[in-house]
């Protein structure tokens, strides 16, 4: 059923038909104890109250939520996920869900979770089959929880079931007569829509477009599936393309240089039949998990440019957003672009930063190949036009200086996203800014008083690869540079050593050099093992800033990863988790014993994720020629082996398997 608006009436004949769903039922889902969460009720209210004081909906076609068949949402996630979705609501778990929910990523459930995740996901079907029909020009499903997160066997990150996914599948599956054969789904929300991704990653009927912060897989969802390397697979490859950025703050002229030159261009040649927006608005000024400062000028213009393509037919699903007043801003702008009846206002004189130029140039060469018309480089002139380099914020502000309540993150409300989502981001409250200069003043002095060995036995043998990490840059090879230590004195001495542990190699891929796998040492000793490593006398305070840099620049180094009382107990406890970068591939400090009375000290994977490689979870992998010739330039310079020995013993590590 669709209630007929001002949209029909006489004096309206030429006015696009835009469709329009906002249902209180998906209020239902909450926090089980009402705790303050930013995926909360409110997110949808404030847009549609927003819009009402506009006057939209009375200009649009209005449409009735419809829960989703479960037929249609099992064309996209298992029958496991979704009859634990369809059940976790019931009585039957009242005892358990809390307990389910804790074992899942960012995710919460309650007694109206069930009812709100099928009425999200029938909502973007229902108007993306009316879009496709022709009976609306485009529309605007206002829903929650929202989806792209969510994979086929997983509920995460906020959401639940994968709306976007499903109506497209919809649209491609289930309605042939539509004749709907090729679906651009366009994904701005700043974080990346990891769950879309992989339901399409050999689909050549849907090219999937996703700009994100990505931070080199260190922002949520924290991995490598939204870098720009990940192109697809099979018939799907060049169908999935990726722009991480390296740093927050992008805004209107960051995204606008990416769809000048990558999804425009490409959207041409691809010539979609709709489609289809995860319209996440937390790149929005203000936003507290986003970081970035996207205005609703900016998405005005990111979608104005996409109605040029497939005769305007474009469905929005509301993805994250979790600052109301920028969401509710940002959707009025996106709705009257839609609508067609009102100018676009605004302007942005800045410039993008070093940063994306670098990207979008990165991304246009490694698409290149499946899309010639990214295949020319931009012209010098153009991408030397940039915003001075980025400082990231001390707390995320508006620009808007009309809108006070936009620039104050109160402290209570920190707190409450730090205790919720602390994986999503590490907040940074400007208040703190003092205290937390002091404290990461007074470690630091204490830290640089002390020395240790720091043993590698990867590419940063190579002393010249090495110190990127103390005085910053990057060497030949590298994909991107390292922000270096605070303190950039060179390593004290140098000297070389062979221990009893295993040498592998594994994963697919690193930011840092591209495909193949990298380095890894086996935490426990064996007698017929030698490995080759190469020790710095560095202080601990550096050693820190390597640990970090190793594992996740985004943490706040306001104190130690690695303090003197590990240092102390690790003699006795062999190894150190440091948990607050437990995500990165090296966060298990191993000790090795002692050289000139210095603890000898090196990072690698923990046990636990020797038990993956060995049963095959995360893939062994021979590393690239890049990397591998990292390590045979510092085997060589140091004296060790030839080069031809050099290759042999890494062929070797490269062959066996892990014991």
């Amino acid at each position: 059923m669709e209630v007929e608006s001002a949209a029909s009436n006489s004096n309206a004949k030429n006015q696009r038909r835009v469709g329009l769903i906002y249902d209180q039922r998906m209020c239902k889902h909450r926090t089980p104890d009402d705790d303050y969460h930013p995926e909360n009720p409110n997110r949808i209210t404030v847009i549609w109250n927003r819009l009402k004081l506009a006057g939209i909906p009375e200009r649009c076609v209005l449409l009735n939520a419809k829960e989703a068949e479960d037929k249609y949402i099992c064309a996209v996630h298992s029958k496991k996920h979704v009859n634990l979705i369809r059940k976790i609501s019931s009585k039957r778990y009242d005892s358990k869900r809390n307990l389910i929910a804790s074992k899942l990523n960012s995710i919460y459930f309650n007694e109206g979770s069930s009812e709100a995740a099928y009425l999200a996901a029938g909502s973007v079907i229902e108007v993306a089959e009316k879009v496709a029909k022709g009976e609306l020009d485009s529309a605007f499903a206002l829903v929650r929880p929202p989806g792209h997160h969510a994979e086929f066997d997983e509920a995460m990150g906020f959401c639940l079931f994968n709306n976007v996914a499903i109506a497209a599948t919809f649209l491609l599956d289930e309605r042939p007569e539509l004749d709907i054969n090729k679906i651009l789904i366009v994904d701005w929300d700043v974080h990346h829509g990891n769950g879309t991704q992989k339901t399409f990653w050999k689909d050549p009927r849907v090219l999937f477009f996703s700009v994100h912060r990505h931070e080199f897989g260190s922002f949520y969802p924290a991995n490598d599936d939204g870098f720009y390397t990940m192109v697809g697979e099979g018939p799907g490859a060049g169908y999935n393309i990726n722009v991480p950025w390296e740093n927050g703050q992008c805004g209107d002229a960051d995204y606008l240089a990416v769809w000048d030159h990558i999804l425009l261009p490409v959207a041409k040649e691809f010539k979609p039949d709709v489609i289809i927006i995860s319209a996440g608005f937390d790149a929005a000024v203000g936003d507290p998990l986003g970081g970035c400062r996207v205005t609703p000028y900016g998405y005005s213009v990111m979608l104005k440019e996409l109605m040029d393509f497939a005769q305007g037919r474009i469905v929005l699903a509301l993805e994250g957003g979790y600052n109301l007043d920028s969401i509710a801003n940002s959707a009025l702008a996106c709705m009257e672009v839609l609508l067609e009846d009102k100018p676009i206002s605004g302007f942005s004189e800045a410039y993008p930063f070093e940063s994306t130029w670098r990207v979008i140039q990165a991304v246009r060469r490694k698409l290149s190949a499946f899309w010639p018309t990214l295949a020319d480089e931009l012209p010098t002139k153009l991408t030397n036009q940039k915003a001075p380099p980025h400082i990231l914020p001390l707390s995320f502000e508006s620009d808007d200086e009309d809108d006070e309540a936009s620039k104050i993150v109160s402290a209570d409300f920190v707190a409450a996203v730090e205790d919720v989502v602390e994986p999503l981001l590490k907040l940074k409250v400007e208040d703190n800014h003092d205290k937390v200069t002091t404290a990461s003043t007074l470690w630091r002095s204490e830290l640089s008083k002390s020395d240790i060995w720091y043993a590698t036995f990867g590419s940063n043998m190579w002393k010249s690869r090495f110190l990127c990490y103390i005085e910053g840059g990057q060497v030949e090879g590298m994909k991107k540079s390292c922000s270096g230590s605070m303190d950039r004195n060179p390593p004290k001495d140098i000297l070389w050593k062979t221990c009893p542990h295993r040498l592998f190699f594994g994963r697919d891929f690193t930011q840092t050099w591209g495909p193949g796998g990298v380095a890894f040492l086996h935490p426990q000793s064996n007698s017929h093992n030698k490995t080759y490593m190469c020790l710095y006398r560095i202080t601990l305070e550096q050693f820190n800033d390597v640990l970090l840099q190793e594992n996740g620049p985004d943490h706040d180094l306001s104190s130690p990863l690695f303090d003197l009382n590990a240092l102390n107990s690790i003699p006795n406890e062999g190894s150190f988790s440091v948990e607050a970068v437990k995500r990165g591939w090296y966060h298990s400090v191993v000790y090795l014993g002692k050289e000139n009375d210095i603890p000898i000290l090196t990072m690698t994977c923990p046990l636990s994720t020797i038990e993956k490689f060995k049963s095959g979870e995360i893939p062994l992998r021979a590393p690239c020629k890049e990397y591998a010739d990292t390590l045979v330039r510092g085997l060589v310079e140091g004296n060790q082996l030839s080069e031809e020995e050099a290759r042999t013993y890494i062929h070797e590590a490269s062959a066996k398997t892990i014991i």
